[in-house]
């Protein structure tokens, strides 16, 4: 297949990035940060976790953030929403966009949310009504779709029945999640060929780690597929308090240069991105893990 004319980033960094710091990042960090991605031409930035503080201590302030906004034109400001409660606080915000969260392995399920995926997904019921009733889109990520730190390999069938299972439930785009960072560029189409059986490839979005460096070979290779939606975070920031061991996201700067090199359309100012990344970096004194944010920075 050829590759997608434009492709459309979503950028997890405020918070898939920095809930997983050691300590809180200040609220006004957190604004500056979503306000600078918006200004670099990022227009699918998720915000926040509505997630038990008692877990997840880094998102206590998920309403400050949302209600805290400057918003732009064109530009969707979303929110994780485990569950029912989450959902309903974040309506309370004003929330857009949220996002539910499964997996497609038992042992990851029960160590990330405390439940089987069938269970999961029967959570999400309830959750996905209630966003119909409130005109809220809902998209669903699937974790650990390339890899399971407990279980090991995955099962391309096994992504393709959760993804489905999301799809039909309502979800109107489906993440693909290789949260602990292991796969490879064949074993990313294959499981891209699987999902897409069930799963239409304009719905399917790819969400990469790069614990093994691998991430931006597994792109290449599901763009090949025609995926036209990619998770990233800026400066690589990130990980997963529930996979030992992972890495953060792509990095957003890497991903807007391969792009560009493609001749695909993004949208987004790489240097304007890159030097966000930069200055995230330097204020929570954390390492820049993007090869080409740490490159344009030196020039």
């Amino acid at each position: 297949m050829a590759f997608p004319k434009s492709v459309r980033l979503v950028e997890v960094g405020p918070r898939d990035g920095l809930q997983n710091e050691p300590e809180p990042i200040g609220t006004e960090t957190k604004l500056a940060l979503i306000d600078r991605l918006g200004a670099a031409g990022l227009t699918h930035i998720e915000a926040a976790s509505f997630v038990s503080p008692k877990w997840v201590p880094q998102m206590a302030d998920h309403r400050e953030v949302m209600q805290g906004l400057t918003h732009r034109n064109g530009v969707t400001y979303s929110a994780l929403t485990p569950n029912l409660k989450g959902l309903e606080a974040a309506l309370e915000c004003g929330v857009e966009e949220v996002a539910v969260f499964g997996a497609a392995s038992e042992a990851f399920s029960q160590k990330n949310i405390n439940c089987s995926v069938a269970e999961s997904l029967e959570r999400f019921a309830p959750v996905l009504e209630r966003a119909r009733e409130a005109n809220v889109r809902v998209r669903g990520y699937v974790s650990c779709v390339l890899g399971c730190p407990y279980e090991g390999e995955i099962a391309p069938a096994k992504v393709a029945e959760v993804a489905k299972a999301l799809y039909d439930m309502g979800c109107y785009e489906v993440s693909l999640g290789d949260t602990i960072g292991t796969g490879t560029p064949l074993k990313a189409k294959r499981m891209i060929e699987a999902v897409a059986r069930d799963v239409p490839m304009a719905k399917l979005a790819a969400h990469f780690h790069d614990t093994y460096g691998q991430a931006l070979a597994n792109l290449y290779a599901v763009l090949e597929e025609g995926v036209a939606v990619i998770d990233s975070s800026v400066a690589g920031l990130g990980g997963c308090p529930y996979a030992k061991g992972a890495s953060g996201n792509v990095a957003s700067e890497d991903v807007v240069y391969l792009l560009d090199g493609l001749g695909i359309e993004t949208g987004i100012d790489l240097e304007a991105l890159a030097a966000t990344g930069d200055w995230i970096t330097q204020t929570i004194e954390r390492p820049n893990r993007s090869k080409v944010g740490v490159a344009l920075s030196a020039k």
